[in-house]
Formats: C-alpha cells, structure tokens, sequence
C-alpha cells in the first residue's frame, strides 16, 4: 500500500489549524514569493510563529496581504555570497523552497547546487535545528535533468550540524499550481487531443493542502530528523486519465489519440502554444513526465494524523477557491523574464528620454469605480477595447517565443507589485495613491511601460511608453502608432466614463 492511503478517517476542518502544541519558533522561508511558500505562510503565522521570508527582490513580494507583526522578510540572492550575512542566526527551522528550473539566467542545475551550497554554508552558522525541504519523488535510475538535480540539492543539504528533512512530491495540485493550470488548459481548450506517449506514464498527484499539512507537520519532529519521505495522494493515475478526470468532473468530453512518434521537442511546442507555461518550463517537464512518479511505502501520513485527499476532491477544491476568488498564490506570479531579474525597483522610474510616448488623460466621473476597473484589467475582463487586438498581439508573441496573452492573473480583482497579468508584470501597484505600473514581459525590440495614474483633480492619466532598441525598434513603433491611437483612446474612454 503506497504511503499517501495512511492516515485515512481523519477528519480535520482546517489546514489552518495546529496539528499539535508546539512552542513558537522562528523559522526561515525561503522562496517567499513561490507557489508552495506563500501558501505555506499563513499556516506558519496563524500557528503563531515568527517567520522571517527570504525574497529576491522585497518590491515582489506584499507584506499587506499578511496581517501579521510577526512577519519580516529579508532580502537575499542564495547565488550571492555576499549577501548571505543578512539572514539571521536566531533561527530554530528553515524551509528551503527554491528551485530554479524555469529561470532564464543559466542551466538551472547548477544554479540549483549553487544556490542549496550557500544556503548550507549559512544554516551551519545559524542556530538552525532542522532544515525542511521539498523535492520530487526520485525512484528510477535514468532521471530527468529535473529530478536529477532535486536529489543532488537534497545530497548537498544534509549536514552533521542541523537535521535535515525531506518531503518528494510528484504532481501537485491546487489552484494556481503549475499543473493544474496545464491540466485545465489542455482539457478545457482541446476537445479531441493528439498527445505523445509519456501520458502513459504514471504518477501520484497530491493535493496542495496536504503538501501544506506535511511540510508544517513535520517540524521538530524528531522522527523525520535526516530522512525523506515521499508523498502523495491516494490515487495512482497515467498523465492521460489525470485529463479525462479532469474532464469528467468539469462536465466536458474528451478524446485522447497516443502518438508513439511525437519526440520530445514536438512535446515541448504542443505544450508550449496549447498552454501558458514558457517554452524552458515545457522542455523540463516534458522530460519530467517521461519518468514515473509513484510514492515508496512509508507510514508519514499515519503519523502525522494527515487524510490524503483524492485526485478528484483536490480539483474540486481547486474550483471552489477559483470559484471564490480565494487563489493565494500561482505559479505564474513566481516567474519573471531575464529583464526582472534585476528587481523591480529598477523599473519603477519609467524612462524619459529616447523614448516613444502614447500619453492621453480624461476627467472621472466617479473615481472609485475607475480604480476598480484598472485593479481589474487583463485576464478574463479584457483591456475595455479591441481585446480581439490584445489577444492578436498575445498570439504573435507566443510564435515569438515570448509568454503571450493566456498567463492571465491570479486574483480578477486585486493586485499587487510581481503579479503577472497576461503579457504584463505589475511593477507597482498602491490603490491609496490612485497608481498602477506595468511592465512588458512580451518579445519587444525594446522596453515598454503602461501606467494609470488618478490625480487629484480626478483626471485618469494614462501613458504607454517604449523605448525602442536600434532601428528595428523605431519601426516596430511606427508600424503599430495606428493600432495605439485605436487601442489606447478607447481603453481610456471605457474605464473613465460612469
């Protein structure tokens, strides 16, 4: 019996709640602004720890959204030594959640060993009593790059100074995960697919609550001290009846025709344009999923008092979040091109000179309303003209290489700085002061800015700036002045009027 079935009739109300007295400890999240770590947080907080987040870049990450004095973060590139220092001593647990395989700034497993050997070098410094750390589940000779470099992280982490405990997850799915989002975006758009073979493979999906429940469970518990654990759900499935579940619980039919012959580049590109995820991120888990993910027997769940949720219910529940507007975190706001790499900050001074300008303004009738117009932008409300437009644009990116239109945003009517929206990062994003900043992420021969700013005379300011690279750069402007002229008057028009 695969590990993940243990612990079955254990009823539980929350994830927030605390499994079992534990004193409150300060504990180090790294990753603060990934997928797994901003839904690990609240759990963490509402146990009444101190929990200090290592980031990148502070602008990305929006300490409002957590109400908590407890919280603090901490500004560190795992890739710079020299930053290392600003990461406290006085810690008692460190979660370490940083992986590197969508990054555009080099081969990610080195970056990934690069990154886990500072982290040790700085936890054997500290006062850290047990590092936590979350891999995927490693259980055939011949590995994906991916997995390869997760089990040579976690060979790199263990230490004779603090215990170090390790969780391998296989697919996890959540609203807003990586997976689901494929899942969803391949069944709801593709009737009938003509998919490669590696959708025979199997796997052990796990919902993202139980990831959660396993990950804050498991600290200073002294029976996990230097082991790993994988963990899963309790449903053993090929990639291919994960769809047509999918399907089944969303009411929709589906055809799946296996083609033996589809190499793993054609892979890559079928998921690529069908999908929102980056051609890098398709390529590795292309690789990935050729390789089976099933869980080894161990007793985990059992004794941590967890009810590992079905393949079903997980969607499900991932529906009733969406549904609800509850998504806490996506995979889609953890990743940024080359550009954004250098911080946000770096792009919060829009350009002045050598630049092309798109400026219009117009009085508001009722201020509110427009501000809830622009915090809703994008996604599935549209840019308020010609998104037939917009998601011509999105097209030509996506054969380009670039991230297109179908990213979307997480929540449809909050935001917030590091969020993406469709083919846009938020750069800024203050409601009080009536500004929002966004920055192209699409393939430019240039840079480009687009910024709403509501004055105090009620006037709706709105610029797209662009400055261009080199010739191509000018005419890719004057090619495009009659479409902004069309685009941009009528934006403005529709999110000024009543």
């Amino acid at each position: 019996m695969p590990q993940s079935r243990q612990g079955a009739g254990i009823k539980r109300n929350s994830i927030f709640a605390p499994y079992h007295i534990q004193p409150f400890m300060k504990i180090l999240l790294t990753g603060a602004t990934g997928y797994i770590a901003k839904r690990l947080l609240p759990v963490l907080l509402e146990n009444g720890h101190e929990v200090a987040c290592c980031v990148r870049d502070v602008n990305r990450f929006d300490k409002s959204r957590f109400n908590s004095q407890k919280l603090s973060l901490v500004e560190v590139d795992f890739l710079l030594t020299r930053e290392l220092a600003r990461i406290p001593e006085d810690i008692d647990i460190a979660f370490y959640l940083i992986h590197s395989m969508s990054t555009s700034r080099g081969k990610f497993e080195e970056l990934e060993a690069i990154s886990a050997g500072n982290f040790k070098m700085r936890m054997e410094q500290t006062r850290v009593k047990q590092v936590i750390y979350l891999s995927g589940i490693v259980n055939e000779k011949e590995l994906s790059k991916h997995l390869s470099s997760r089990k040579n992280v976690e060979e790199i982490l263990y230490s004779d100074i603090y215990a170090l405990t390790t969780l391998k997850a296989g697919i996890i799915v959540g609203s807003g995960s990586a997976s689901f989002e494929i899942i969803r975006d391949l069944v709801e758009k593709m009737p009938f697919m003509i998919a490669p073979r590696w959708l025979n493979t199997r796997c052990q999906p796990i919902a993202i609550r139980n990831v959660v429940e396993f990950l804050s469970r498991v600290m200073m518990k002294e029976e996990t001290f230097n082991k790993s654990f994988d963990i899963g759900g309790p449903d053993i499935l090929t990639y291919r009846e994960m769809l047509l579940r999918f399907a089944e619980i969303r009411g929709l039919r589906r055809w799946i025709r296996i083609m033996p012959v589809m190499t793993p580049r054609l892979s890559s590109y079928w998921l690529y344009f069908v999908t929102s995820i980056s051609y890098p991120l398709a390529t590795n888990l292309v690789n990935s999923m050729k390789v089976e993910v099933v869980c080894k027997d161990n007793d985990l769940a059992e004794m941590l008092g967890i009810e590992p949720v079905s393949y079903n219910k997980a969607i499900e529940l991932a529906f009733d979040r969406i549904e609800q507007h509850q998504v806490l975190s996506s995979w889609k706001d953890a990743l940024s091109g080359p550009a954004l790499e250098k911080g946000l900050s770096k792009f919060i001074e829009v350009p002045v000179y050598g630049c092309y300008k798109d400026f219009r303004k117009r009085k508001v009738s009722d201020t509110g309303k427009a501000l809830d117009k622009i915090w809703s932008i994008g996604g599935d409300n549209g840019w308020y003209y010609a998104d037939l437009l917009w998601n011509m644009r999105g097209f030509v990116d996506k054969l380009a290489g670039g991230v297109g239109i179908r990213r979307g945003r997480t929540r449809p009517e909050d935001i917030a700085a590091g969020d993406a929206l469709d083919f846009w990062r938020v750069i800024y994003a203050n409601k009080k002061e009536k500004r929002l900043l966004l920055y192209a992420e699409m393939k430019l021969p240039g840079e480009a800015w687009l910024e709403f700013i509501i004055d105090q005379d009620n006037v709706l300011r709105q610029t797209a700036t662009f400055r261009p690279t080199g010739i191509w750069g000018r005419l890719y402007w004057i090619v495009l002045l009659p479409f902004h002229g069309l685009i941009f008057a009528g934006m403005i028009r529709n999110i000024a009027k009543k």
